[in-house]
């Protein structure tokens, strides 16, 4: 959430900012019911003022024992007119707070302006695509032979948009998971097993709700009123909701595999059949929480932690910088590590990294003290570190062979008993 403050002193460009995000966007509203309730509140300071004057008024009077209905009456009116504005303060103020949480957080300055996806631009690529002498497959056609994923017996289970990985490829999907938080344990990230299940509150922070509420699992009834988390940054970030952190233990550097749960509304096309693009998937998750002079450092070795990933996989790679209209709600500045699929012949995301500055600590009320001075808010920072499904794709349709097998990379056989090749089954 935005400081209101920020918006009074710099409006208009602030709401050019923002509109670079989301076209939409209308500050004034906010402005104007902010004005209200500033209006609001000094009727009512006046009033208590009043009331105050003739409360020690009333006390004169009785000890002189002179009439005071006159007065009492006066109060009568002026404590109906408090009541009526307290009122008038909570329903505008509930007005405005609904509006702000509604407003996305502001582009850094470095991030290029653009509403257009095609001008996000790639800072850095890490080899070369991989060229086939051969026709190759995509994962499905693949994975016919091969039998690491039952999507038909998924769909029976859960419906639509649902994986059931088999044998080798449950295997290869817990070999990644492993893979990738030893390597990020090494950097200095601690590992994290969160809830699956959060608060509203939590959802909210993390800035989930409200805007994606229609995006979210929620499990309601007459005992639970919990979301199912989309990422398990909402959990990490929700380990420090309400806190003072003391400024000596920041950086705060966290890493957690969970599961994630996602409506994903709409039909998935053909290019994201499969594994591309489902409902349940899992992830490995990198997480900080960093004073603002620490957050850019903080953010850079969290983007090379999720490449060191992809280079250890030997996984040819781009960074995209995004532009400000394909930012995520949170994120000041987000960069998308993305691999090419051969088989959807184009790239896709496998990590995001963002800095959400100070957005998310704010609706969370997560702060950090000095030795002296009063609490200011952390910047948060958030990135995948990776989301396996489409890494699984990139694996096998990179790593495939003409006979239908897959060659299994170097790093990840340790945790396979050695084994080099996935091998058509019968």
């Amino acid at each position: 959430m935005l400081d209101i403050k920020i918006l009074r002193e710099d409006s208009k460009n602030i709401e050019k900012k923002l509109k670079s995000k989301v076209p939409t966007v209308d500050i004034f509203q906010i402005l104007s019911l902010d004005d209200e309730i500033r209006k609001i509140q000094t009727k009512t300071d006046i009033l208590k003022s009043k009331r105050n004057t003739a409360s020690k008024e009333i006390g004169i009077k009785k000890r002189q024992n002179e009439d005071v209905s006159s007065i009492l009456e006066k109060m009568g009116k002026i404590a109906a007119e408090i009541s009526d504005l307290d009122k008038s303060y909570k329903e505008t103020e509930a007005k405005r707070f609904y509006l702000l949480s509604t407003l996305p957080n502001i582009p850094s300055d470095d991030v290029p302006v653009s509403l257009n996806v095609e001008d996000n631009e790639c800072i850095k690529t890490y080899k070369e695509k991989k060229k086939f002498d051969f026709p190759f497959k995509n994962h499905l056609e693949l994975n016919e032979k091969l039998n690491l994923f039952d999507f038909k017996r998924a769909t029976k289970i859960a419906g639509n948009r649902f994986s059931l990985y088999f044998d080798m490829g449950a295997r290869l999907e817990w070999a990644l998971l492993n893979y990738m938080l030893d390597i990020h344990r090494q950097n200095g990230f601690k590992q994290i097993i969160p809830p699956l299940l959060v608060r509203d509150e939590i959802m909210y922070g993390s800035s989930q709700l409200p805007k994606f509420k229609d995006q979210l699992f929620h499990l309601k009834d007459e005992d639970f009123d919990l979301y199912l988390i989309p990422t398990s940054e909402v959990s990490l970030n929700g380990m420090h909701f309400d806190e003072i952190i003391n400024e000596d233990s920041l950086p705060l550097k966290y890493v957690a595999y969970t599961p994630c749960f996602r409506r994903e509304a709409g039909a998935a096309g053909k290019q994201e059949r499969g594994l591309i693009r489902t409902h349940q998937f899992n992830k490995v998750e990198l997480f900080s929480l960093t004073t603002p002079d620490q957050s850019e450092k903080v953010f850079e070795e969290m983007i090379a932690s999720a490449e060191e990933v992809l280079e250890g996989l030997d996984l040819h790679y781009r960074n995209q910088l995004l532009c400000t209209g394909d930012m995520s709600f949170a994120a000041a500045k987000t960069i998308d590590i993305e691999v090419f699929l051969p088989g959807q012949d184009r790239y896709y995301e496998v990590s995001s990294v963002s800095n959400c500055t100070t957005f998310q600590a704010r609706r969370s009320k997560i702060r950090f003290k000095k030795n002296s001075g009063k609490p200011e808010f952390v910047h948060t920072l958030n990135g995948s570190g990776v989301a396996t499904s489409r890494l699984m794709v990139a694996l096998l349709e990179n790593y495939q062979q003409e006979d239908g097998s897959v060659l299994i990379p170097t790093v990840l056989r340790k945790y396979l008993d050695d084994q080099k090749y996935l091998t058509p089954q019968e």
